[in-house]
């Protein structure tokens, strides 16, 4: 009886623990591929001619009009994960424009996703992919502008 109640005792303070990191992950999540999408996304903006030109290449239909689209998703998408604003919101695109990036300009490793998963790992687009999706099923975590927002309106 004592053991079971030790087991239990350790689980609960575990998961507490766990509780007080996923707000700390989930908010160091925002701010490093928040950053990083801001900054592919400014730059995307800052070389538009280089960008529609390579989304030409790549065959993406109406190229300069997709790559304002891209990189204006990246670059507001990215500030608002850094805020911690709209995030769920902002995710959803974020997650649309990547799985756009695997079919088109990295569709030669995303193609292997069940014949080579190291080279569909490898693909960038993966990683912002998942975090983009990470946001958007688990939320901004408590240290954002959402939670507060939440709390003040909805008084939860």
């Amino acid at each position: 009886m004592i053991l079971i109640h030790s087991i239990k005792k350790f689980y609960s303070s575990l998961i507490g623990l766990a509780d007080l990191f996923s707000n700390l992950f989930l908010f160091a999540i925002r701010l490093y591929w928040g950053y990083s999408f801001q900054t592919a996304g400014c730059n995307k903006l800052l070389n538009i001619s280089e960008t529609a030109s390579f989304f030409a290449q790549q065959k993406i239909p109406f190229p300069e009009f997709n790559a304002y689209l891209v990189g204006g998703v990246e670059c507001l998408g990215g500030w608002l994960l850094m805020l911690g604003l709209a995030t769920r919101l902002a995710a959803l695109p974020l997650a649309f424009t990547m799985v756009g990036a695997l079919l088109t300009a990295h569709y030669a490793g995303s193609s292997q996703i069940f014949t080579d998963q190291n080279a569909f790992l490898s693909q960038t687009p993966v990683t912002y992919l998942l975090t983009a999706l990470t946001l958007f099923c688990f939320g901004p975590g408590a240290i954002s502008l959402d939670y507060g927002i939440e709390k003040l309106v909805f008084k939860k």
